[in-house]
């Protein structure tokens, strides 16, 4: 009696046959031949193995960060690049985890200014910020300052139709103003690294290099923003460590005197402060508008 040899494997990968008897990698492609679905425990070391281990890169790159300013900068443009996060990536994983922290815990500042006092189940005073302007009632009496009039009109006309409605706007636009949060920073960031390029034209490095700096930077301004979200009032003095550590990236970064570098990082500050004021500016009147 006969019996039938049994079936080749196949690989479930690439469909490579790999005979009666599979070997433990395909040869074709290399995946594993046995497949089961994970365990719970081999679903999360295989994250935390992938994410977090890479042979410490990323405790390594952290490390460098804090404790050396410009040091990782320095490095990534010397070449040295393999035992470390990419800049950015570095960048997406912290601030994706902080703006997730500030949407749950934190508050901005489009909020109700002021006691919002009802009579008879009417909305007396309360204020919307949207930017630089500001819009809401006084008395009963709506206001609206700096702000264009056709913003000024639609808030009026929302207000008049319901009175009731500024708080329920507030948050609405509150929600929307952090959740577009992330996306505004793609612009503040390039133009972080463009005013770099201008103040160190001299340097004869490529705005490409800037922006590795920028990335760095601005990976350790959230790091600061998430700490600053713990509680204490002790937490908040973290904020004045952003210009010391920006001072000596720059110094490790492009070198030079000291009084030339305090100009530069005035006139940066000076340039990033505009930018940042407009694109906030710009996003709290999308919030409202879309």
């Amino acid at each position: 009696m006969n019996v039938p040899a049994p079936p080749d494997a196949v690989c479930l990968n690439c469909g490579h046959t790999l005979g009666p008897v599979p070997p433990r990698f395909c040869p074709a492609c290399g995946q594993e031949t046995h497949i089961r679905p994970p365990k719970l425990g081999e679903f999360l070391q295989q994250f935390g193995g992938a994410y977090f281990a890479t042979e410490g890169a990323l405790w390594r790159t952290l490390k460098l960060l804090l404790l050396k300013p410009g040091e990782l900068t320095a490095q990534y443009l010397a070449g040295r690049r393999k035992h470390y996060v990419l800049p950015l990536r570095l960048y997406l994983s912290i601030s994706l985890v902080v703006l997730l922290l500030f949407r749950i815990t934190a508050s901005v500042s489009l909020e109700v200014d002021g006691a919002v006092k009802l009579d008879q189940g009417e909305l007396r005073n309360g204020s919307l910020n949207i930017g630089l302007g500001r819009a809401g009632l006084k008395d009963g009496v709506f206001f609206c300052e700096r702000m264009p009039e056709w913003l000024c009109q639609r808030i009026q006309r929302r207000i008049d139709l319901k009175p009731e409605a500024l708080d329920g706007m507030v948050r609405q636009v509150t929600e929307k103003f952090v959740a577009n949060l992330g996306a505004s920073l793609f612009v503040l960031l390039p133009a972080f690294a463009l005013w770099l390029k201008l103040v160190y034209l001299n340097r004869g490095l490529r705005y490409t290099e800037h922006l590795v700096f920028a990335l760095h930077v601005h990976a350790l301004w959230f790091l600061v923003l998430g700490l600053m979200m713990l509680p204490g009032q002790a937490v908040q003095l973290l904020l004045l460590a952003v210009p010391v550590y920006t001072l000596m990236a720059m110094r490790r970064v492009y070198g030079g005197r000291w009084w030339p570098r305090w100009l530069r990082a005035g006139v940066v500050s000076l340039l990033y402060g505009v930018t940042l004021t407009l694109a906030m500016a710009v996003l709290a009147v999308w919030s409202f508008v879309f």
